[in-house]
C-alpha cells in the first residue's frame, strides 16, 4: 500500500512515483520553509506581521523529530521570508530553528547563505513553499512540497510543468496545509508510528531529541536592502 494513500485519497498530488520521492527524501538533511501562505493564509497586519498555527508548529516539530530518528542528528531548519516579520522571528526562536532569513525578495540569496552556513548541498534540502518568489529555490532543492490553494491553481500547474514541485497539498496554508505537508513527509519516512509513540510517552528518546533541539541558537538574518 502507498504510504501517501491517506493523503492522496483526500486530494494531495504528487508529480513523481513514490520510489522517486523516497530517493529524494533519503538525501534530506535540512528543512526550509517559506512563511506567508505556508504557516498562514498570507494576510498581514499593518506592521507586516503574519501569524502561525500551533497545528503547523506541531507538524514542523514532529517532522524534525522524524528526521532526527532516521538520521541520528538534528536536521537543519530555517525560514526564508521576503518581509521582516516578527512572528516568523518569534517562531524561529521558540522552536529553535537554526535560522530565519527576513527581507529577502530574491530568495536564492538567502538560500545560498543557508547552504553555506551549514555545509549543505541544495539537493539535501526539503522546501515547503507556496508562491512565485519561491520557485527559484524550489528548482534547486531535493524535495519540493507546495502548499496548494484554489487561488494558485494556475501557478501550481506552471510549477509542475517547470519541474519545480514534487508534492502539492490539498489544503491551503490558512487551513493548516503545512500540517498536511509535514505529516505526508513523515508518512514517506515510514517511522510515523515511532514518532507518535515517543512523543505521546515523552520517552527518553524524545527528550534527547528535544534537548538537542533546545540547544540550537537561532540566527536572525535581516536583509537591509
Amino acid at each position: 500500500m502507498s504510504a501517501l494513500k491517506p493523503f492522496t485519497t483526500h486530494g494531495l498530488r504528487t508529480t513523481a512515483p513514490e520510489t522517486e520521492l523516497l530517493r529524494r527524501l533519503a538525501r534530506t538533511k535540512a528543512v526550509l520553509f517559506d512563511w506567508d501562505g505556508v504557516f498562514n493564509d498570507g494576510f498581514k497586519d499593518a506592521e507586516g506581521g503574519s501569524p502561525f498555527s500551533e497545528v503547523g508548529s506541531m507538524g514542523v516539530n514532529l517532522l524534525r523529530f522524524a528526521l532526527w530518528l532516521r538520521n541520528g542528528s538534528l536536521p537543519k531548519a530555517a525560514v526564508i521570508t521576503g518581509q521582516h516579520n516578527p512572528f516568523a522571528e518569534r517562531f524561529a526562536q521558540r522552536e529553535r530553528l537554526h535560522g530565519v532569513y527576513m527581507g529577502f525578495t530574491n530568495k536564492p540569496e538567502a538560500f545560498d547563505a543557508f547552504l553555506a552556513k551549514h555545509g549543505l548541498q541544495a539537493d539535501e534540502v526539503a522546501f515547503f513553499f507556496d508562491d512565485m518568489l519561491d520557485l527559484p529555490v524550489a528548482a534547486r532543492c531535493g524535495l519540493r512540497i507546495m502548499i496548494g490553494s484554489p487561488v494558485t491553481a494556475w501557478l501550481v500547474e506552471q510549477a509542475i510543468t517547470r519541474g519545480e514541485v514534487d508534492i502539492i497539498t490539498a489544503i491551503s496554508g490558512g487551513n493548516n496545509g503545512l500540517r498536511e505537508a509535514t505529516d505526508a513527509v513523515i508518512a514517506l519516512l515510514g517511522n510515523g508510528a515511532a514518532v507518535i509513540d515517543h512523543r505521546v510517552n515523552y520517552s527518553e528518546t524524545y527528550r534527547r531529541y528535544l534537548s538537542e533541539r533546545q540547544a540550537v541558537v537561532p540566527e536572525a538574518v535581516r536583509n537591509a536592502r
